[in-house]
């Protein structure tokens, strides 16, 4: 991880929330932003550069890569708009989008973008489309390795409200920052379609999600002020973690907490072998439970599909351990985290293939290490750890005894060292009874490792609520 002092950050300071319903051109914002508040500024414009932010959304970015599907991540984009669509898990009278050119080749130029309420597929409901500005104009720059936020967008959305986010590129961006396995489409269009509401024109669509890492809402209750509009320059390292308060850490089994909770971890959180499009995913399901039980929170999805604790890898995202502080402890208002790794350490050093690579040898103690390294950072932050047991997977291609060997010894570990805040055994839940090294036939997805729908289900049903 690089060092805080290492890192430079350019504030772009956006102070006016703007509402229109239709498409626009502007003038190019410079690259580069004064941090300091723009002349003639009012005390509204003050005002709305105080709103408080919660999460509603959130989605790990990755390295542009061919990945196991058909994306648009290699080529990215030229003249054309994409729209993508996301669930949230939270609520608010306004809304705001966070964009990642992290593993950007050239500065991003974003052209244009409308956020709405989605009608289904890349359909929009008319009344809601809202045109998205940066510092007050309608297109950004965001230097290669950086980030952007948007103003705030007057958007009234719900828990489970679906929304569209529309980008318009006139120019060509290079290779795409995304997250490749979304388990929802996303619609590409030729030219500037921003203002479209029927979604005839998007005639390509894809499975993955591009520059989007969040979208952020106001109007709930949140613990996390970070500034509007800002753009950070990340080419040099980490963007500064924004201050926040979150409740969590130390407190007692069954107290009250309101902040998000993240979902840390690999494909299975990710939601492979879910239903596409139906927000099936365990993340989902647990923030329907919560909402259910009179407890609603934002629930973020941190999962990266392939994703392993130790080692980099250029498909499978960076490890868990560089990536946790921007995925997790930067997250407005985190309270707890549910960490859910290991599997793919386990498994990828017992097949030799070039997609698994680096995939050396690893023992059960250097991943509890890791895990404790963690643990030591949330509670640092104040965030409540909760660990997650490791599915079996007897019959999947990388199942081996010494595989197993590994995934018992740390499993037991969390069961029984009263590190984690507190644990929540996936393993047994899923487990089939009939054999306990193999997942329950009536929960695995096809491929012996992955849950079904009605497994992801069970996973989000074994948590107990009073534990995160």
């Amino acid at each position: 991880m690089r060092s805080a002092s290492s890192r430079l950050a350019i504030s772009l300071v956006a102070l006016t929330a703007v509402l229109a319903t239709s498409g626009v051109a502007g003038a190019r914002p410079r690259a580069t932003a004064t941090p300091q508040t723009p002349a003639g500024t009012t005390d509204t414009d003050r005002a709305r550069a105080a709103t408080t932010w919660s999460a509603g959304w959130a989605a790990p970015v990755q390295r542009p890569s061919a990945g196991f599907e058909e994306n648009w991540s290699e080529a990215g984009f030229d003249r054309q708009t994409v729209r993508q669509v996301v669930r949230v898990t939270g609520g608010g009278s306004a809304a705001r989008i966070k964009l990642s050119n992290r593993y950007g080749e050239q500065p991003l130029r974003i052209s244009g973008a409308t956020i709405a309420r989605s009608a289904g597929g890349a359909a929009v409901r008319p009344q809601t489309l809202r045109k998205l500005t940066f510092g007050n104009r309608p297109s950004v720059t965001i230097p290669a390795g950086g980030e952007g936020a948007s103003d705030a967008a007057p958007l009234r959305v719900s828990a489970f409200d679906t929304v569209t986010v529309t980008l318009y590129f006139a120019e060509p961006t290079g290779p795409a920052t995304f997250h490749a396995q979304a388990y929802a489409h996303s619609y590409r269009a030729r030219g500037d379609h921003r203002g479209d509401r029927t979604g005839s024109a998007f005639g390509e669509r894809t499975r993955s999600w591009y520059y989007l890492s969040d979208v952020e809402l106001s109007g709930t209750r949140s613990t996390h002020t970070p500034h509007a509009g800002r753009i950070v320059d990340q080419a040099g390292g980490g963007a500064s973690p924004d201050a926040h308060e979150a409740s969590g850490g130390a407190s007692r089994p069954g107290a009250a907490r309101r902040g998000a909770v993240v979902a840390f971890g690999d494909s299975i959180t990710d939601g492979y072998g879910s239903t596409v499009d139906a927000n099936k995913r365990y993340p989902d399901q647990l923030a329907e439970r919560l909402s259910a039980a009179g407890r609603a929170r934002p629930v973020l999805n941190a999962g990266i599909g392939g994703n392993l604790l130790l080692n980099d890898s250029a498909w499978y995202g960076d490890r868990a351990l560089d990536r946790f502080e921007r995925d997790v402890l930067d997250k407005p208002g985190v309270s707890s985290v549910i960490l859910f790794e290991g599997l793919n350490d386990i498994g990828f050093s017992e097949v030799d293939l070039p997609t698994y690579k680096p995939n050396p040898q690893l023992s059960a103690t250097q991943l509890i290490d890791a895990y404790r390294e963690l643990i030591t950072r949330a509670r640092a932050k104040g965030v409540r750890v909760v660990g997650a047991t490791i599915l079996p997977f007897k019959g999947a291609e990388y199942h081996t005894p010494r595989a197993e060997a590994k995934r018992q010894q740390i499993n037991a570990w969390i069961r029984t060292s009263g590190e984690f805040d507190a644990y929540v055994d996936f393993a047994a839940a899923l487990a089939d009874p009939a054999d306990p090294l193999a997942l329950d036939p009536a929960y695995d997805s096809g491929d012996h490792k992955h849950p079904n729908d009605a497994g992801y289900r069970a996973m989000a049903e074994a948590i107990d609520l009073d534990t995160i």
